[in-house]
């Protein structure tokens, strides 16, 4: 089995992390009842797309 000749740097496995942070999801506006919601999908306040 393979072992690594070198430790590896907090930095290169902060690199390789960076990609892992949770994004920001999209919100719309319904337009029937004003609420928040996400595109594309029912409004869970009143039902409608």
């Amino acid at each position: 089995m393979a072992t690594p000749k070198s430790k590896t740097s907090k930095a290169r496995s902060a690199q390789r992390r960076s990609h892992d942070a949770l994004s920001v999801m999209p919100v719309s506006v319904c337009k029937k009842c004003g609420e928040k919601k996400r595109p594309h999908h029912v409004c869970p306040a009143c039902g409608s797309k």
